[in-house]
């Protein structure tokens, strides 16, 4: 009998794949083990995802980003230093994506057809799940690589489909987590135009005066690919209630994520241990349970797990060793009570029953 099948709305495979130089179609031990006296990143060593990896966990359809910040003069953030540099980073981000079409390890969904199709393979229980393409939705994590306004329909043309505003620090088009203030003038700009193209919009890293806003000026389709619950844990990277319930009410889901720090207030980044704080998998579902009450039901909530999203098994739940183990929540969440039925929610139908809606 099959696992149930999983959809995860936010992985940075491509930036994972050339800035971590990880070759994603081997298996994970083999990756591990060519970083294992690497010191340039904390997580070297320790990651967790691998297309084989999702194939065994059977995460056959993921949302999966571009991503490369623009860093204004006096940032302490890394990254580049021009537009065009962040563009051009992108572009080849959408190159290694390409590459794993032509192998056979990804397929690109763009459109209900292709979404449906995807869908029944993964179905057909004649084909190994180890033979089956990992389908792929494309991301912009923070817009600043869009040079104006002209490269967005570029990107659309080639398949984005989903787009956030900000990331962490200043940003061209909005300012995103760790900061303060309203979308920018190009912001405005670019929603509008995102709006002719019924992009989705990722509310996900913009500030509290930025969230209100693109939700007061967007009239498409909107989701939180991976945000947590704010009442847990108390700060701005999360969503309040009234965000919450202003989500609900668009008809968005909202991605549970598996950092650490987003999931416990105690957890400090490169100081902490999931262990000794006992941070596991199970921690995610109190933030599920919290949204589940403010909606009445559990049509909200599903994964975007942010794996390897510049962090690995150190700032992850201690009781996960791989993307795989997402399977684990089918159990969890029985023992809290949820039935198959909301299992199956989380697990995918909440966020196929979005993008058929999204994309009709």
């Amino acid at each position: 009998m099959h696992s149930p099948f999983i959809v995860d709305a936010h992985l940075d495979l491509s930036m994972n794949a050339l800035e971590w130089n990880r070759d994603l179609t081997r298996p994970l031990s083999e990756i591990r083990q060519r970083e294992m006296f690497m010191k340039d990143k904390p997580d070297r060593g320790k990651g967790t995802v691998c297309l084989p990896e999702l194939r065994k966990g059977r995460i056959g359809l993921v949302v999966a980003t571009q991503l490369a910040r623009y860093t204004p003069p006096g940032s302490a953030l890394p990254g580049w230093n021009s537009p065009q540099q962040a563009w051009a980073m992108t572009q080849a981000q959408l190159c290694w994506y390409r590459e794993m079409e032509k192998l056979g390890e990804m397929v690109q969904i763009t459109n209900v057809r292709e979404l449906d199709d995807h869908l029944a393979l993964w179905d057909n229980t004649v084909i190994e799940d180890d033979k089956k393409p990992i389908g792929y939705i494309l991301s912009l994590e923070g817009a600043d690589s869009l040079v104006d306004i002209d490269y967005l329909h570029t990107a659309f043309d080639y398949g984005l489909r989903a787009l956030g505003l900000s990331h962490f620090g200043p940003g061209r088009y909005a300012p995103g987590t760790k900061m303060e203030g309203p979308l920018t003038n190009k912001g405005v700009e670019l929603l509008k135009e995102m709006n002719s193209l019924n992009l989705i919009l990722d509310v996900t890293h913009l500030t509290d005066q930025g969230f209100y806003q693109a939700l007061d000026l967007y009239q498409g389709p909107v989701w939180a690919s991976h945000n947590n619950v704010r009442k847990i844990v108390p700060n701005q990277r999360q969503l309040n209630d009234e965000q919450i319930k202003m989500l609900i009410e668009r008809g968005a889901v909202i991605g549970g994520m598996l950092d650490c720090w987003a999931m416990d207030i105690r957890f400090i980044d490169t100081i902490s241990d999931p262990w000794q704080l006992d941070i596991r998998l199970e921690n995610l579902v109190d933030h599920w349970d919290h949204i589940c009450q403010i909606a009445g039901n559990s049509l909200h909530i599903a994964i975007g797990s942010d794996l390897d999203g510049i962090f690995g098994t150190e700032q992850s739940p201690w009781n996960m060793n791989s993307i795989a183990d997402l399977q684990k929540y089918e159990e969890i969440l029985l023992k809290r009570g949820y039935k198959q039925e909301d299992i199956e929610n989380i697990f995918s139908k909440n966020w196929l029953r979005f993008l058929r809606k999204a994309w009709s």
